[in-house]
């Protein structure tokens, strides 16, 4: 009697072991799965979707996830330090799509672009709902000069192919209009004598600008923090715009310091106001906030450059900024 209430013990204790298994089974299925729907790259994107509209056929990296669709620039010959460069030693255009958590698709990419093809090709990209994150050259004694413009966007993979389908179109609609890229913006000449009128500036600012020689100069401080000791407009983190020329005829050339939830907002406020931005990088390391730089250049009356300015100011947040200038 005794050997058989054991043996009827034993297997309960093997019948709880078992769903005591099966259950632990059961949670790491049910977090496998979890895992699977937020891990960026755990399920497959819609490939064909992507080469359909973009045109282009990618390629998949399994092992992240990634289809990466990309071309080479071998439609404008460029030489570099006295030697043609081949699309293949860095002339690649680029974006890669991966699953995103919060949204279907995510994309990143890397554009190679002519000073011609920056601004309109930006502008494309704002329009298509793209986010432009750095801008900058790759080479010295390059001929004619290579940008490189990096981009990102959330969305679903139609939206993102749309997207990034545009700026590739919009550079090809440039180069057909004019084969070779172009050594200036145009316009008329300055005048040989700098008179701006500083106090209309001022009064778009609400600050007191520098005046030098018939120029104007502006800056605002971006206060932050870099291994520990307080940095600001002195030390080079700031908004600055320097005028040249005469009211009507006017030049614009500066640069934005912005967090990078401050990036978006400047950079398109800019591109309305019709002024064109030439870089987009870092000055620093380690400073809290991060805080990222970007230059511009513009022509025209300097009220209307300078009001383009101060409404990129104002969709940024940095109107209220720390400024050097007596208000």
């Amino acid at each position: 009697m005794a050997r058989s209430i054991n043996q009827a013990a034993s297997v309960q204790e093997h019948v709880n072991a078992s769903e005591s298994m099966t259950s632990k089974m059961k949670k790491l299925l049910i977090i496998i799965a979890f895992c699977s729907a937020i891990i960026p790259g755990a399920s497959a994107l819609d490939t064909a979707k992507i080469d359909n509209i973009t045109g282009l056929k990618g390629k998949l990296n399994e092992k992240e996830g990634v289809y990466r669709i990309g071309f080479s620039r071998s439609d404008v010959a460029v030489a570099v330090d006295g030697s043609t460069m081949p699309p293949f030693m860095g002339l690649g255009t680029w974006a890669a799509f991966i699953q995103g958590v919060h949204t279907e698709a995510m994309v990143m990419g890397d554009t190679v672009l002519f000073e011609d093809e920056v601004n309109p090709v930006m502008s494309a990209a704002f329009d298509s709902g793209l986010g432009v994150t750095a801008l900058h050259n790759h080479f010295f004694f390059d001929h004619p000069k290579v940008y490189f413009m990096h981009i990102e966007g959330e969305g679903t993979v139609e939206q993102l192919a749309g997207a990034v389908r545009k700026i590739y179109d919009k550079t090809k609609e440039i180069r057909a209009a004019n084969p070779q890229p172009k050594d200036s913006f145009g316009g008329t000449a300055l005048p040989e004598k700098n008179s701006i009128s500083a106090d209309p500036l001022n009064k778009i600012f609400g600050m007191t600008g520098e005046t030098n020689n018939g120029m104007v100069k502006f800056a605002i401080g971006h206060p932050a923090t870099m291994h520990g000791v307080k940095i600001d407009n002195a030390m080079g983190v700031n908004t600055w715009m320097a005028f040249a020329g005469s009211d009507d005829n006017a030049m614009v050339d500066g640069d934005f310091a912005v967090t990078e939830d401050e990036l978006q907002s400047a950079l398109k406020a800019i591109r309305v106001g019709g002024i064109n931005i030439v870089a987009i990088h870092s000055h620093m390391t380690d400073e809290r906030p991060r805080i990222l730089f970007f230059h511009y250049w513009g022509r025209g009356p300097a009220k209307k450059l300078a009001e383009a300015i101060q409404g990129a100011l104002l969709a940024s947040g940095l109107s209220g900024a720390s400024t050097s200038a007596a208000k």
